[in-house]
Formats: C-alpha cells, structure tokens, sequence
C-alpha cells in the first residue's frame, strides 16, 4: 500500500515525462483500434516493443485521460487496495471523464477486479502488458466478453522505413532485415539494447514471476531457440542437449518464453490434433536485430533471417500457422475457419539447385489443401509458374511486405 499523495506525485512525475517525450513513429495499429466503453482495450506484447509510445499516441488524441505506468519502480509496494485511490485522485488533478491508461498492468496482483469495476462503469479503459499468458488468465476470469485484444509487435518494414525517413528498396529492406525493428535499438544502435532486454525478459517476465532459480539454463536456452529460427525441435531434444531431468520442465520453459514473446512455435500440419502435439515443431523469434545481436551465429543465414521476417508479419495476421510436410515439405500453411487458405514458401534465392525442391513442395501444399495458387517468397526475384492446374508467384520479401495490410 501507498499513500494518496506519493502515488499523486508519481502520477505528475509521469505526466510530465510523457508531456515531453517525442510522439514516436506512428504505429499502424492505431489505425484498427477503437476505445469503446464497457470494454477494456488490452494492448499485449513483448518489452520495448512500443506499447507505451502507443499509448502516448493514443493519449494525444483525447481531450482528457489519465495515466499510470505500474512499472515504476517509484510505485513499488503498490497493490490493489490502491487503486481505490486513482480515481479520485485523477478526477481531482485532471477532472471527470478522462479515458483511464494503465502501462503494465500485469505487475500488479489482482488488478483485474479494478478495471472490472471500471468496466462496469461504462469507463473507459487501455492497458498494455508485456505477458500474453497471464492477461489472458486473468481477463478470462473478470472480463469474459467485456475486454478486446491486441498485439503489438516491433516495427514492421513500413515503420522502419518512416523512422529511417528512407524508401522502399532492396538496400533499405536489407538493413531492416538484419536491424529488426526495435525502436530504441534503431534510434541507437547500441547492442547493450537488446543484451539488456534478453535479460529483462529472462528475469522479470520469467525468473522472478514464476520464482525460477537457475536463470542461466533459462538463457542458455533462449540463446539456443532465437539462434534456429526456422529449425525443429522437441520438447526431449531440448531436455537431452541442455540435461534438464524434467520434460515438463522443458515445457514449461518454452512455454514461459512464448508467453513473453519472445519466442514463437509453429506445428507441422496434421488433421490430428493429437499428432500436431506429439510431431517436432519449428521455433521463430521476435526479431531479427534482437537474435542476432544476442546470438554469434544467427546473423550468419541470410536465408533464416528471411524466413523469420516473413513468419513475423504472418504472426500479425495469423494465429494458425503450420508448416506442412509429408514427402516434401512447404514452410508455411495458414488455416483460417478451419480450413488452409494459404500456401508460402520462403527461399533466398530460387537458382537450379534450389528450385525444384521449392516448387515441388509447394505444388505437393496445394494438391494436398485443394489451393489453385501459391506464393513463394525471396530476396529479390520475380517470377510466375503455371504447372498443371496450379499458379505459383514468385515475390520479393520487401515488396510483399509493402502490400500487407
């Protein structure tokens, strides 16, 4: 518990600061987002990925809000019993009618009854949080059907390019393919950036959160998993390679890190859901700048780093993504109302040694899902096959990127 006037001058101290932070490139999820009242917007995603510039964003276009960053090491102590105070204590800086921010809510236990309350009120709410696992348990609890969600990821091909003030090319696609799109790291380009962030998110968002000892084993295999994008694995192989004595533990680890974002899964398609659990999955990481300047390998497959990027802007899209594989193999199928609607290959460059490989998996994806068209994606090269009854168009990354929507 806090008393009313320290948590009065946290709030100033933090109204002020965001009074003369810099707008920030303008997020392409503002675009889509509507605050509603009776609802909670509830923006999810991984640290310094700019949630709290999207806020600042959003704050700038009300006539009236109020905002508490629970992240505030200024705040600690702070608990539920507290925000019986916010309330007032915003009305009374700021007047009635404001839209209520809260950034990182999540570190605060039991703060869904809070903005259930406000819910209720017919307020109107935004959080951010940087744990997809635990907003999602508790909003499930207090706010079935009263909350709308949304992910926010680093900066995509588009936001880089109006942060850089550069057009769209294959040179400036190519230092965003091995930047990523971190704001801060783009602004800087100082690798302790993302060395720090590795390490946030292996001890706030996991460590301490889930009271987890041996914090280097949890390194060790985030290093591991963000250094084979693209690669199979198994929850046992991971237990071998690193001598962990639990499976379980194993997946609870990878488990901890997709609630963090940091990493993603992605299962080999089978119309048994049973078989999906038990086949090798495929890992993805966050970003590109992040895995390679917190892995010596990484940043050494051209081709990987493909493949990453064009998995992270499916991720925005999509939420059922598989890879297919029975005799050859195609990297991405999406499924959308229980069906595959989509076939994508990734190849960094489509030459005779690679070619057949690449089209023969795709065409075994489209006979197998009934699809008439596929796409494969590379560095640079345009083209278009018919075969048979099947069209497969052949795009650069950077330009595909530009028509994502």
């Amino acid at each position: 518990m806090i008393d009313k006037e320290t948590i009065k001058q946290v709030i100033a101290l933090q109204r002020e600061s965001l009074n003369k932070a810099e707008i920030g490139t303008p997020r392409e999820e503002q675009k889509e987002l509507d605050i509603l009242d009776s609802f909670a917007i509830v923006i999810t995603g991984v640290r310094r990925c700019g949630k709290s510039t999207l806020l600042h964003q959003l704050i700038k276009k009300q006539k009236k809000s109020y905002y508490l960053n629970l992240e505030d090491p200024r705040l600690g102590g702070f608990d539920l019993s507290d925000f019986n105070k916010i309330e007032e204590i915003m009305e009374e800086m700021y007047g009635r009618g404001g839209i209520y921010f809260f950034d990182e809510i999540q570190n605060i236990p039991q703060w869904e009854r809070y903005i259930r309350y406000l819910v209720d009120k017919k307020e109107k709410v935004v959080l951010t949080g940087s744990n997809a696992s635990l907003l999602s348990k508790e909003l499930g609890t207090k706010l079935t059907g009263r909350h709308l969600n949304y992910e926010l990821f680093p900066f995509s091909f588009k936001e880089f390019l109006s942060l850089k003030k550069v057009e769209p090319s294959l040179d400036s696609f190519k230092d965003y393919l091995f930047q990523g799109g971190f704001p801060e790291f783009l602004k800087k380009n100082t690798s302790t950036i993302l060395h720090d962030l590795l390490s946030d998110i292996i001890m706030k968002d996991i460590a301490i959160r889930f009271n987890i000892k041996n914090t280097e084993i949890l390194r060790k295999i985030a290093v591991f998993l963000i250094s084979n994008v693209g690669t199979e694995f198994s929850y046992n192989s991971i237990k071998k390679m690193f001598d962990i004595k639990s499976v379980q533990s194993v997946i609870d680890y990878i488990c901890f890190f997709e609630n963090a974002y940091l990493i993603f899964n992605v299962p080999r398609f089978s119309y048994s859901f049973k078989q999906q659990q038990i086949n090798p999955k495929k890992v993805y990481s966050i970003d590109n700048g992040f895995s390679s300047n917190n892995s010596a390998s990484f940043s050494k497959d051209a081709g990987k780093m493909l493949e990453n990027l064009v998995f992270l802007a499916l991720r925005k899209k999509h939420k059922n993504i598989f890879y297919f594989r029975e005799k050859r193999e195609c990297d991405f199928v999406i499924k959308e109302k229980e069906k595959i609607t989509k076939a994508i290959q990734v190849c960094y460059d489509l030459n005779e040694e690679t070619k057949d490989r690449e089209i023969n998996g795709m065409l075994e994806a489209l006979k197998e899902f009934n699809l008439n068209q596929g796409l494969i994606l590379t560095y640079k090269q345009n083209d278009e096959f018919k075969i048979e009854d099947k069209t497969i168009k052949v795009l650069p990354v950077w330009k595909w990127l530009l028509e994502q929507k």
